[in-house]
């Protein structure tokens, strides 16, 4: 059996979706980038700004989403919101 696997398109818009919810979601607690990373435990805001407009192929792993669901203290579907899966298999 074939499988069908993403293409690049998909994955970037699955990115980019993500990324502007973690915007949207900081931007209504009222949180800047630069105290969202630090809350995160990091220094540079690059990390939080690249991801959120998926700016040089940079996304958010798993991880950094459950930190940052922790401080904002919301639900990691939060995050997906407005993804849509289409008939991908996997292997």
């Amino acid at each position: 059996m074939k499988t069908k696997q993403p293409n690049q398109e998909i994955l970037d818009n699955l990115f980019i979706t993500i990324g502007k919810n973690v915007q949207r979601l900081r931007q209504e607690k009222g949180i800047s980038q630069l105290e969202l990373t630090h809350r995160m435990g990091f220094k540079s805001v690059s990390l939080v700004s690249q991801a959120e407009v998926y700016y040089n192929n940079q996304h958010f792993s798993i991880k950094h989403l459950y930190m940052i669901a922790s401080i904002l203290e919301c639900d990691l579907r939060d995050f997906f919101e407005g993804v849509e899966v289409e008939g991908v298999e996997w292997v």
